[in-house]
C-alpha cells in the first residue's frame, strides 16, 4: 500500500470528515472509495466510447427490425422527439 500526502481546501476537510463520521468510515476509506469510484466511471466511459465506435449503424438497424413493433410503449418510456 502506498503512503499521498495529500493537501484539501479546509471546507472539503470538514466536508469529508462529517461525512467519514457519519458513514462511520475513516476520512483514509472515504476518500480511497470516492477516487475509485472516479476512477471507474472515467474507465466506464472510455470503455463506452471505444465500443461505441466499433458499432455499425447497419448491424444496428438490422438487430432493431428484429424487435417487431407489436408492443405499445411501457408507460415509463420516454418519447424522443
Amino acid at each position: 500500500m502506498s503512503t499521498v500526502s495529500l493537501r484539501l481546501p479546509n471546507f472539503l476537510h470538514k466536508e469529508v470528515k462529517e461525512i467519514s463520521k457519519e458513514e462511520g468510515i475513516s476520512i483514509n476509506q472515504f476518500i480511497a472509495t470516492a477516487l475509485a469510484e472516479k476512477m471507474a466511471a472515467l474507465r466506464t466511459q472510455e470503455y463506452l466510447e471505444l465500443r461505441a465506435a466499433r458499432g455499425k449503424r447497419d448491424k444496428f438497424e438490422k438487430a432493431l427490425s428484429k424487435v417487431g413493433n407489436n408492443h405499445p410503449p411501457d408507460e415509463n418510456d420516454i418519447a424522443i422527439k
